[in-house]
């Protein structure tokens, strides 16, 4: 299985071991050229996030609204759709009135839905 990069650090420090300036910066800076701490603070600073995984009750508010024969979507569900993101995407997304960001919330909740539930057409994403 391949060294999956956790964050920046690692993917800068795979190109410079790919170009060989890490053997140059070791040879002029000795052993210990800090490297490896500029690496961590790279990787905290901008980590590459994964998604975590629906839970049932997750899944089960996304069925009940994907069932539905609306497109609406009131406060209650933007809210709990905006929950779910939050957590699984682990973001700040916080209540919209603008309508193209309510599609991309709605939109990409669908995708993840349609993740679990393959039986979903993904034809029904909603085109802006």
């Amino acid at each position: 299985m391949k060294n999956e990069s956790k964050g920046l650090g690692d993917s800068v420090e795979k190109v410079l071991k790919a170009t060989g300036i890490d053997k140059v910066a070791k040879f002029l800076l000795g052993e210990d050229c800090g490297c490896d701490e500029r690496k961590e603070k790279l990787n905290k600073l901008f980590p590459y996030a994964k998604p975590k995984c629906l839970t049932e009750d997750e899944h089960d508010t996304l069925s009940t609204y994907f069932k539905q024969s609306t497109n609406t979507l009131t406060i209650e569900q933007q809210s709990a759709l905006i929950a779910i993101n939050n957590r699984v995407f682990d973001q700040g997304l916080t209540l919209s009135t603008c309508s193209s960001c309510v599609m991309d919330l709605v939109n990409k909740m669908r995708i993840l839905y349609n993740e679990y539930s393959p039986e979903q057409n993904e034809e029904t994403i909603v085109k802006q």
